[in-house]
């Protein structure tokens, strides 16, 4: 992480002390953290050794942060073409391949030139292989059958799968707040 001062995100937690977010993970720049605490809506849990300086006062930028109010979570997530990458855990739903979200692309079980909608009981998640391969049949016509019967997860089953997406940093002080599925390096 490069110490310009500028990079020191703070994990912002909900009043539950659970993250708003698992992926992406709910973080705030520092200077969104400090306004925060100053407006005196989140408590501060955990702190850099790195500090700012008014002309008035010296503070230590918050690396973990909870907010007082608790913001409830929708029930009923987005339906947006991330969010069913994520309900798929970006793998492909034909042949279990993963990628990243830019090399996905999503496939409509019943084709749309077949009278199929754009739901999440009738989309899914496929690399462009498989998808280009269906292209307008049916499953049984072309004999490709998703993996998972699709359907509209809750945002907890979005939250769960975020949870085996790790980000790239972690800060030490984030370790006690997040619960991954995998072990967190340093």
């Amino acid at each position: 992480m490069p110490d310009g001062g500028h990079h020191f995100p703070a994990l912002v937690l909900n009043a539950d002390f659970r993250p708003l977010s698992y992926f992406p993970l709910s973080v705030w720049s520092w200077q969104d953290a400090v306004k925060a605490v100053f407006l005196d809506r989140v408590s501060v849990l955990s702190e850099y050794d790195r500090e700012v300086h008014s002309p008035s006062l010296t503070i230590r930028l918050p690396s973990v942060i909870a907010l007082k109010d608790y913001i409830a979570t929708s029930r009923r997530p987005a339906f947006t073409r991330f969010n069913v990458f994520l309900r798929d855990a970006f793998a492909c739903q034909y042949c279990r391949a993963r990628a990243p979200a830019p090399d996905l692309t999503f496939d409509h079980v019943i084709p749309r030139s077949r009278g199929g909608r754009t739901t999440w009981e009738n989309v899914v998640t496929a690399c462009g292989a498989c998808n280009l391969r269906k292209g307008s049949r049916l499953p049984k016509e072309c004999r490709m059958f998703p993996l998972s019967t699709p359907c509209q997860p809750t945002t907890w089953a979005l939250q769960e799968n975020g949870r085996a997406f790790p980000p790239n940093y972690l800060h030490q002080s984030w370790r006690d707040y997040l619960y991954w599925d995998s072990e967190l390096e340093s």
